[in-house]
């Protein structure tokens, strides 16, 4: 795996593995470089194509056979459940896997992904938060969509057991995302998550003009508490994890997109050896 990329501080079982790409170890030109893994930012599809072998070299030095599939995000809510043969491109926000080196992959450049992982090793899952699908519609976002597909993978097979048991038995790692003191977002924004639950309200700073600055991570956390995850690491909101803060490590498509012209994504992973 290439020095420059993240590897995940959790408590994982054995034989999960992780990974969190940055811009380091890429073939991509400016203002993509270098290793940007998004097909669909005007990137030179030759360096798209290069960076993701890349990154499947990366995988497989870790698990041989090892491979990760790309989705095509569209902020929704969708969950899909990876299989030995699913293809990349398909629509969906969030993916669940327990078959060993289907590789859950999120792409992002200011959004926040989140990684799981059961106890028990069988069953990982990622998810693609930015704030559209972390909020969702009435308190049912991308989180609450994956948490529930990755309880009924956990439980496959098994006797039934409450959701608590299963979230209790659930680690999280929050990967970069834009920071709460760059995230700068109108009314109707903090309406999407304080109108459902008011405690949300403590994650918004007012600003001049009627914005308000949020806090992604803090967000998402307060969230996965409410399903009943605690274990949570990663992102905590301090300006290291900022993608808008750090343009030598990391993508940022509100720093970069009109500014540059366009912006490369990286990639959070968790997968099953």
């Amino acid at each position: 795996m290439h020095p420059g990329w993240i590897v995940p501080d959790w408590p994982a079982p054995a034989g999960v593995h992780a990974l969190c790409t940055t811009r380091a170890g890429g073939a991509s030109a400016a203002p993509y470089d270098s290793l940007n893994l998004g097909d669909h930012v005007g990137d030179a599809p030759g360096a798209v194509a290069a960076n993701r072998g890349t990154l499947q070299q990366g995988l497989a030095r870790q698990s041989p056979g090892a491979r990760a599939v790309f989705l095509r995000q569209v902020h929704g809510v969708q969950c899909l459940h990876l299989g030995a043969s699913t293809p990349d491109g398909a629509p969906a926000d969030a993916c669940v896997s327990n078959a060993p080196g289907r590789v859950c992959t999120i792409m992002v450049a200011d959004c926040l992904p989140v990684l799981l992982a059961h106890r028990g090793g069988g069953v990982v899952a990622a998810a693609h938060a930015g704030w559209r699908g972390l909020a969702g519609a009435a308190g049912q976002g991308v989180l609450e969509s994956v948490f529930k597909e990755f309880s009924a993978l956990a439980l496959s097979g098994q006797a039934p057991a409450a959701p608590e048991t299963i979230a209790r038995d659930t680690l999280a790692w929050l990967g970069p995302c834009i920071g709460p003191q760059a995230f700068e977002v109108g009314g109707e924004v903090r309406a999407a998550f304080c109108d459902h639950d008011p405690g949300a309200q403590a994650h918004f700073s007012a600003q001049a003009g009627g914005k308000f600055l949020a806090d992604l991570p803090a967000l998402a956390r307060r969230r996965l508490a409410a399903l009943g995850i605690t274990a949570i690491h990663g992102n905590d909101g301090s300006a290291p994890w900022c993608t808008v803060a750090n343009p030598s490590r990391f993508f940022s498509h509100r720093r970069d997109g009109a500014a540059l012209g366009g912006s490369g994504r990286f990639a959070a992973c968790v997968w099953i050896a």
